[in-house]
């Protein structure tokens, strides 16, 4: 059965979507360096007040009626992000005790996640059904639907290989849904960081600009890696219907 959509055929979406996962790959790579390169620069520049990270992150937390939230520092590098499941915010070392624009928007980054998730924000309660079956979908998904495809090249396993293809397709389908619900997550968190660092006169005008620079960059990542995933979905749809052809 010849496959088609919008007048072209299966191996036109092939080497068409074949082309923009090549262009979604060098957007990733942007993105990651964009985040990195702000970083360092803003790294370089220390708030007016010589806050830390964590001071902020409680500021901001206790602002919004959370009190008592642990906060944690860890190693790493851009290793920051908040556990849900032990309510607790866990900041990179240079983020803890840095006092930097960059480390002062990440860290209150982080503590808008705690605070949507003490306020039950639809969306992040929504990512955190999806985080365990998507993580094994992320790695699964992909080498189930090419087993599909190995099977569908012999008569006697044709079904367990449609089964395994579909399987594959719904694994991964879950994937591309944890990474739209995550934008949004994501952009409600820096605005509502930037909006409390402004509010309570935490950081200058000068300085908010400078935050909402590195808290941007990061945002890219989140759309590359939601661009990503929706290509890699279709092509895996259209492999599967030119197989199963």
């Amino acid at each position: 059965m010849d496959f088609s959509f919008a007048g072209l055929s299966w191996e036109w979406w092939y080497w068409i979507t074949f082309g923009a996962a090549i262009v979604a790959m060098f957007f990733t790579m942007f993105a990651q360096a964009k985040v990195h390169s702000t970083y360092r620069k803003y790294n370089e520049v220390d708030n007016e007040k010589g806050l830390t990270g964590a001071e902020v992150a409680k500021e901001l937390l206790e602002a919004s009626g959370v009190f008592g939230m642990e906060i944690e520092e860890i190693d790493g590098t851009l290793t920051d992000h908040y556990d849900p499941r032990s309510e607790t915010i866990r900041l990179s070392r240079n983020v803890y005790n840095g006092k930097s624009l960059s480390s002062i928007g990440i860290a209150a980054h982080e503590a808008a996640h705690a605070i949507q998730h003490m306020e039950g924000y639809a969306p992040l309660a929504a990512r955190q059904r999806f985080v365990g079956i998507a993580s094994f979908g992320s790695r699964m998904a992909i080498p189930i639907v090419l087993l599909g495809l190995f099977f569908l090249a012999s008569d006697a396993l044709f079904h367990l290989g449609d089964f395994f293809i579909n399987a594959g397709l719904v694994m991964f389908s879950v994937v591309v849904i944890l990474q739209l619900i995550t934008l949004p997550v994501e952009f409600n968190a820096s605005g509502r960081a930037l909006g409390i660092l402004e509010s309570r006169g935490i950081l200058t005008p000068d300085e908010i600009h400078g935050a909402g620079r590195v808290l941007s960059a990061a945002a890219w990542t989140y759309i590359a890696a939601t661009i990503t995933a929706v290509i890699t979905l279709i092509r895996l749809i259209l492999i599967a219907k030119g197989r199963r052809r």
